[in-house]
């Protein structure tokens, strides 16, 4: 390995898995693993896995690392280490997790929200690399965002900032899980777009959704929805086209907010490429200030399925 590199341990808890890496100051992933949760049984068992995949990938070679960096859900105190309820992680509470992670291996623990993390990730090692100010958006089971203003995150009070999944686009829709009503995340996430095609596919006898499902609406994912469109499918395309006005809404009142107009979206849905990203593009710049609208940009997120391991580790090489 060269000489001049530096590590860091990555860590991504996320609800279903726990991916763990190593990564140099420069994005390359020497060595990653990826263990299940457990989130069900508790704090205890669920940092118990992360143990495990920290010292699976600390047995590779002598590598000096120089801190490990852990992207969590849930609103975080970074200074202290400290998660506060993440959702998909029943039983947590107030959890000081850095404390309990430096303790266990003696190296410096970061903890960051994990749309935060994703947030540094992309401005280090990805589609952000290049620009001074920009909002993340990870699109997957929720919405989550990361603001960047200057090369420099914006937490807010207590590290909330960026909670762009729950701006509310209808005061009167349906209820979220934060307990609000309309917020863009109950229209956008994969539990909503799953149960709302679910509904409406009686209606859509010829969709290619239905042949690819073998007709089994249990069957139905993003993926299949993605597959649809790409072969032609208009009623995928309709609900793709969909999710871009609903983000497109949220996101036009965020940039006449802080007054950002680089917007960089990842995550699973994101898959649902130029349709998607053309509908957001066109929804912002309809609604945003007309100040804003030659400023307006939706571009995609690099580092994709990397992206939070490398967003992790890039906690430690970040300097706030």
């Amino acid at each position: 390995m060269p000489k001049t590199e530096k590590y860091a341990v990555g860590v991504d808890l996320g609800g279903t898995n726990i991916k763990v890496g190593i990564v140099s100051h420069e994005g390359r992933i020497i060595k990653k693993t990826s263990i299940p949760t457990f989130a069900e049984k508790g704090p205890d068992k669920v940092i118990s896995q992360m143990k495990k995949g920290i010292k699976e990938v600390l047995s590779h070679d002598k590598l000096k690392i120089q801190g490990i960096g852990i992207g969590s859900p849930g609103i975080v105190s970074t200074k202290k280490g400290i998660v506060e309820n993440p959702p998909n992680l029943p039983g947590w509470g107030r959890v000081n997790l850095g404390k309990i992670i430096e303790k266990e291996f003696d190296i410096t623990a970061i903890v960051e929200n994990d749309a935060n993390a994703a947030a540094i990730g992309e401005m280090i090692f990805g589609a952000g690399k290049n620009i001074d100010s920009f909002v993340m958006v990870t699109l997957g089971t929720g919405v989550g965002g990361g603001i960047i203003h200057k090369r420099k995150l914006l937490r807010g009070e207590i590290g909330s900032a960026g909670e762009i999944g729950h701006l509310s686009i209808d005061y009167n829709g349906p209820k979220c899980n934060c307990g609000s009503f309309g917020c863009v995340e109950s229209y956008v996430g994969n539990n909503y777009l799953v149960k709302r095609i679910q509904n409406e596919l009686k209606e859509h006898n010829d969709s290619k959704i239905i042949e690819l499902i073998n007709d089994d609406p249990d069957l139905l994912t993003p993926l299949i929805i993605q597959k649809a469109m790409v072969e032609g499918d208009e009623y995928a395309e309709s609900i793709v086209k969909d999710l871009g006005r609903y983000l497109g809404y949220a996101l036009a009142s965020t940039a006449n907010v802080i007054d950002i107009g680089t917007f960089i979206i990842g995550g699973g849905v994101a898959g649902f490429g130029h349709t998607l990203f053309n509908s957001v593009n066109e929804t912002i710049k309809s609604r945003v200030l007309k100040s804003l609208v030659k400023r307006i940009r939706v571009i995609p997120a690099k580092l994709k399925n990397e992206a939070g391991i490398k967003g992790a580790s890039a906690l430690v090489f970040y300097k706030s």
